[in-house]
C-alpha cells in the first residue's frame, strides 16, 4: 500500500466520520424537538382539561349552594373530567378533584344560602371551594416545564 493509497483511506475516512456525525447530530437535534412538542402538547391539554374542571366545578358549585337539587348531566360532565385526570395528570391533581366533587355533593345536602350568607362565606374565603385544586395543578404544571 502506497502513501497515496493510505492518503486516499484517510480521507474517505475522515468524510465517513464527519457525514455520520453530521447525521448523529441531526438525529439527535430531531428527537429533542420532537420530545419538546410532545411536552408542549400534553402541557396545553392538561391546562385545558383543567380549566374545563375549573369552569364547570365552580357552577356546580354555586348551584350547590342556592339549590336543593343537582343537574345529573353537569355532574356526569364533571365526573367525566376527573376520569380524563386519571390518566393524564398526578395522583395528587387526581384526588384534590375527587374532593372538589365530594364538596359539591355534600354542599347539595345542606340548607340552600341566602344572599347575605353568601356575602359571609365570601368574606371568609369559604367560596374557593377550587382552590387546593388550583394550586395542585399549579405544581404539577411547574413541575411539567422542568422536564
Amino acid at each position: 500500500m502506497t502513501s497515496d493509497h493510505i492518503a486516499a483511506l484517510a480521507a474517505l475516512a475522515g468524510s465517513t466520520i464527519g457525514g455520520l456525525t453530521s447525521l448523529g447530530s441531526a438525529w439527535l437535534t430531531q428527537q429533542r424537538q420532537n420530545r419538546s412538542t410532545r411536552l408542549s402538547q400534553d402541557m396545553t391539554r392538561r391546562q385545558e382539561l383543567y380549566r374545563q374542571f375549573i369552569d364547570e366545578g365552580s357552577k356546580l358549585y354555586a348551584d350547590a349552594l342556592v339549590h336543593d337539587q343537582a343537574e345529573i348531566s353537569a355532574l356526569v360532565s364533571v365526573y367525566a373530567l376527573t376520569s380524563r385526570m386519571h390518566v393524564l395528570s398526578s395522583s395528587a391533581v387526581v384526588e384534590s378533584a375527587h374532593a372538589v366533587v365530594r364538596m359539591i355533593l355534600d354542599t347539595y345536602f345542606m340548607p340552600n344560602k341566602t344572599f347575605p350568607e353568601l356575602r359571609v362565606l365570601a368574606d371568609k374565603d369559604a367560596l374557593d371551594p377550587l382552590r387546593a385544586f388550583s394550586e395542585e395543578c399549579r405544581a404539577e404544571l411547574e413541575a411539567f416545564k422542568e422536564r
